[in-house]
């Protein structure tokens, strides 16, 4: 720097300017001034017109200035004749007179200002003009860089809303022969921060309610600035009741009063609450929902084993499958409503201390099985569609919620059915007969084969023991033939009745179809049991009276293949230890 501020000569060698000569330095010495390239004098406004402003600066000619320079520094500053500037000398023209810049005096200042700011640590107000690439372009005087990271403590989403906003900036960096200028706000709000929390930390207590800003929203809760350090409040912590998302409750932004649930010193973390604000209202669940009570509320979700109903906040029961409807095989829960209906329920169990309540909607209608008995008495005769079939039998539809079972050992006397769908189809409309009402177990038993007679019941009287009968061979196996008598109806001549000599088996003696004449030795209709004998008979016609050993016993013979593959095997025993 020379004796009166200027800067030297070498700064006019960094503008592209060539030191005066000889004769210049003398013609200025002549006019009592000294004016140099590359320094900064004071000007005075001698004229102004449309686009410039004639400025004289001590030189032997006055020197125009383009309007706009000023206009940039003040728009609404009025220019007069006699108002005075500093302006920067930039070149000296050719064809006479020098090149001046109102712009370049006040970067000049500008660049000082920046130098002892940073030196200071001190702060510049600066304008953000757009966006650039990885930042933001920040008027300070000069252009400015301002990077992302260094904008705020936190990513700003919508960075375009900060564009023509002033801010206070820190210097970080700068190169005055490049035109560079890095500059920070976080650094100063982050010194901000610092105070904030070195003050919170001594006045911070659990339990001490407190509000703050939502600087973020993750799946599992959210980050609140509460003025010097952030908090989290755990998504369980935000409500009594079911929080699907923390975003379905608050904005990024809101202000929301929370409570201190648990503040660790050493490591700065807050635990924050917002349902802690209000009592459990668990607490009063069984005074406000007696079981048997009916009350209303909202169906918040819908799973497949039932429906949950929200009764207040906080407070949400379960409507399972099973209690929506008193059909046997209730349709989906979507199919009965939907989330957002409202609807009333019967309390059917409270379990405060694991927070369960259980709920029902089909309370609410009247229970089919309460009439059942009165509608469909034992031994009426009902008429109904096949509704399923299964291994095991068929179900009819009786009314809306109540199915009768026809097991598969009631839809035939007589008949060996393997599967029900061999004589029977879905959706067949057929009659049966009411067997038993089990309203505990909601269970309804019909019969088909109730509708005929029993031809068991007849067996005694139509074939009495010591009756002579013919019938055809439906079966031969090693321990007996069976004969078909009528439909329905099968005795058994087991193998020691065949014939008064030993017989080890029946297999090629007899054939299936032929037909075969047999005295009947025992009847059991209970068990379904015909003994025949081939042997009585012979011996019969021999004497003309029946055997003696075939007089009627309490017992019958086997007619079973698992009663006769007992007596086979137990035979096979003693003429084992016969021999």
């Amino acid at each position: 720097m020379t004796e009166n501020g200027t800067q030297p000569a070498m700064a006019a060698e960094e503008n592209g300017t060539e030191e005066m000569s000889f004769a210049e330095l003398f013609e200025q010495e002549d006019n009592n001034t000294v004016i140099k390239v590359g320094e900064v004098a004071i000007g005075t406004v001698v004229d102004i017109n449309n686009d410039a402003v004639l400025i004289d600066v001590g030189d032997k000619a006055e020197s125009y200035i383009p309007l706009s320079e000023f206009r940039h520094e003040d728009p609404d500053r009025e220019i007069k004749i006699g108002d005075q500037f500093e302006v920067f000398i930039e070149k000296r023209k050719e064809e006479g007179g020098l090149q001046l810049s109102r712009e370049k005096a006040i970067a000049i200042k500008v660049w000082e200002k920046i130098a002892k700011i940073q030196e200071e640590d001190g702060t510049i107000e600066g304008r953000i003009e757009n966006r650039v690439k990885g930042g933001m372009s920040v008027d300070i005087g000069v252009p400015a860089f301002l990077p992302y990271s260094q904008i705020d403590l936190r990513p700003v989403k919508d960075l375009d809303s900060l564009i023509g906003k002033t801010f206070e900036f820190k210097i970080l960096k700068f190169n005055r022969k490049r035109n560079n200028v890095v500059i920070s706000r976080r650094a100063i709000l982050e010194e901000k921060r610092a105070k904030l929390r070195e003050k919170m930390r001594s006045t911070l207590e659990e339990g001490q309610t407190i509000r703050g800003a939502i600087t973020n929203i993750t799946d599992y809760g959210l980050f609140i600035d509460l003025g010097g350090m952030d908090g989290l409040c755990h998504i369980t912590d935000l409500s009594w009741g079911r929080v699907s998302h923390p975003s379905k409750l608050y904005n990024v932004g809101d202000e929301i009063e929370v409570k201190i649930l648990k503040y660790d010193k050493e490591n700065d973390r807050v635990s924050l609450g917002v349902k802690q604000l209000k009592s459990d209202p668990w607490e009063r669940v069984p005074e406000e929902y007696a079981v048997g009570s009916r009350v209303k509320g909202k169906v918040v979700s819908i799973t497949d084993y039932g429906v949950f109903v929200e009764l207040e906040e906080g407070v949400e029961g379960l409507v399972h499958i099973s209690e929506m409807s008193w059909s046997k095989k209730p349709r989906h829960p979507s199919k009965m409503v939907t989330v957002g209906d409202e609807i009333e329920v019967q309390v059917l169990k409270v379990e405060a201390e694991t927070k369960r309540i259980s709920l029902g909607m089909k309370q609410l209608q009247p229970n089919p099985w309460d009439v059942v008995e009165e509608n469909y008495p034992v031994g009426s005769i009902i008429e109904g569609k096949i509704k399923n079939i299964t291994d095991f039998g068929i179900f009819i539809g009786i009314e809306e919620g109540i199915d009768g079972l026809i097991h598969v050992s009631d839809l035939s006397w007589t008949e060996r059915i393997k599967h029900p769908s061999e004589k029977y189809a879905k959706g067949e409309t057929i009659q049966a007969v009411v067997l038993k009402i089990d309203k505990e177990n909601e269970r309804f038993s019909l019969g088909v084969k109730q509708l005929q007679p029993d031809p068991w019941q007849a067996a005694l009287s139509n074939y009495p023991t010591g009756s002579t009968v013919e019938g055809t061979i439906t079966n031969v196996t090693d321990f007996g033939v069976f004969v078909q008598l009528e439909e329905g109806i099968e005795g058994l001549v087991h193998v020691s009745e065949i014939s008064r000599e030993k017989v080890k088996t029946p297999v090629g003696m007899f054939n299936v179809g032929d037909p075969l004449k047999a005295m009947v030795i025992n009847v059991s209709p209970e068990d379904r049991k015909i003994g025949l004998s081939i042997k009585a008979l012979e011996q019969k016609d021999e004497t003309g009276s029946m055997p003696s050993e075939y007089e009627p016993k309490e017992t019958a013979g086997p007619s079973t293949f698992g009663d006769l593959l007992k007596k086979a095997a137990a035979g096979g025993q003693d003429d084992e230890s016969n021999k």
